[in-house]
C-alpha cells in the first residue's frame, strides 16, 4: 500500500512539473549592486517549448515578482504590482522578453543582499512557472557633495515659495571592483529619494566639481580615468541631460562661467563623438582607361 502511494505521489509530482520542464522563465539584472532607490531593471525571458501556443498577458498578474532579504533581517515591502498587462501569443519554440523596473514597487532602503524571482502564470494549464532566483546587493554610497535648490516657477506664477529639492553626489563600489559616481535628487530633508542615476565610473582620488545654473540644472565634472574627465548636466528631475568626455591636455578641465552667464568647461580637449564627425565622401570613380585606336594608314 505504501509503495502504491509512493508511486502515485511520484506520478502527481511529475505531472505537476511537466509544464515547468517545457516552459521556462529566466530572470537577469543589469548589474549586481544598486543604491537605494536606483533603477532596478529586471529582464524576464519566457521560453516556450511546449508544442502549444500560449496566450499570455491578458491577466495583469500573469507576471509577478517576489523580493526578499537573503539573511531575513529585513523585508522588502511591496508598494504595488509592476504594470505588465498586454495580451500576446507565444508560439512554440518562441521566446518572449519583458523588462520591468522593480525599484518603484519594492521598498529596499536597507543595505544588504536581496533575492528576486519571477513567476509566470499560464492560465490554460492553471500552472505557475518560477524563474531561478537572482541575488543582488543594495549598498549605501559615500556622500561627496550636496546642494539644496529650488524648482523653477511655472509660467505666470510669481507669488508662491519655491519647491526645494536637494542634489546629492555619492560614490559607491560597483561590483566591488570599480568606483562609480551617482547623482540623487531628494526632498530638502534628504529622507525621500526622488531619483537616482548613475553618472559613470570614477577614480578613487577624484573629487567632483559641481555648480548650478539659472535653471537649477546641476553641472558636474570629475576625473573618470587616468587622463579623462566626465562632464554631465543633470536636470531637476534627476535625469542626465548631457554628457561629454574631456581629456587632460596642457590644462585640467574645469567648470567656469562665461560672459553670458552660462556654465561651460574650460581647459582640456573635448572628445569628438562619432556622430559629430563629418561624413566621408566616397571618391569619384575614375573611368577606365582605354588604349588609343591605331592610326589609319
Amino acid at each position: 500500500m505504501k509503495i502504491a502511494l509512493s508511486i502515485l505521489g511520484l506520478a502527481l509530482v511529475s505531472l505537476f512539473n511537466a509544464p515547468a520542464q517545457v516552459v521556462t522563465a529566466q530572470l537577469t539584472l543589469e548589474q549586481e549592486q544598486f543604491l537605494p532607490g536606483e533603477t532596478l531593471r529586471a529582464t524576464v525571458r519566457v521560453v516556450n517549448n511546449s508544442g502549444q501556443t500560449l496566450h499570455l498577458g491578458a491577466d495583469p498578474k500573469w507576471l509577478t515578482f517576489t523580493v526578499e532579504s537573503v539573511d531575513n533581517n529585513f523585508v522588502a515591502m511591496k508598494n504595488a504590482d509592476p504594470p505588465v498587462a498586454g495580451a500576446f501569443d507565444l508560439g512554440s519554440s518562441e521566446v518572449a522578453t519583458k523588462r520591468v523596473d522593480l525599484a518603484p514597487y519594492f521598498v529596499m532602503n536597507h543595505s544588504g543582499r536581496y533575492r528576486v524571482a519571477a513567476t509566470v502564470h499560464i492560465p490554460e494549464w492553471g500552472t505557475d512557472v518560477v524563474s531561478p532566483p537572482k541575488e543582488f546587493d543594495v549598498v549605501n554610497g559615500a556622500e561627496l557633495w550636496s546642494q539644496d535648490f529650488g524648482l523653477p516657477a511655472p509660467p505666470g506664477v510669481t507669488n508662491q515659495p519655491p519647491v526645494v529639492r536637494k542634489y546629492i553626489l555619492e560614490e559607491a563600489n560597483y561590483l566591488r571592483q570599480q568606483l562609480r559616481m551617482y547623482v540623487l535628487v531628494s526632498d530638502q530633508s534628504g529622507a525621500r529619494i526622488l531619483k537616482v542615476s548613475a553618472i559613470g565610473p570614477m577614480v578613487s582620488f577624484s573629487r567632483p566639481e559641481a555648480q548650478l545654473d539659472r535653471a537649477s540644472n546641476l553641472h558636474v565634472i570629475y576625473q573618470s580615468g587616468a587622463q579623462s574627465f566626465l562632464y554631465s548636466v543633470v536636470n531637476p528631475d534627476g535625469a542626465i541631460a548631457r554628457q561629454e568626455i574631456y581629456d587632460y591636455y596642457d590644462t585640467r578641465p574645469r567648470l567656469a562661467v562665461n560672459d553670458a552667464g552660462d556654465i561651460v568647461v574650460q581647459g582640456g580637449v573635448r572628445r569628438v563623438r562619432p556622430g559629430e564627425l563629418p561624413p566621408v565622401m566616397a571618391p569619384v570613380p575614375v573611368p577606365p582607361t582605354t588604349a588609343p585606336a591605331p592610326a589609319k594608314k
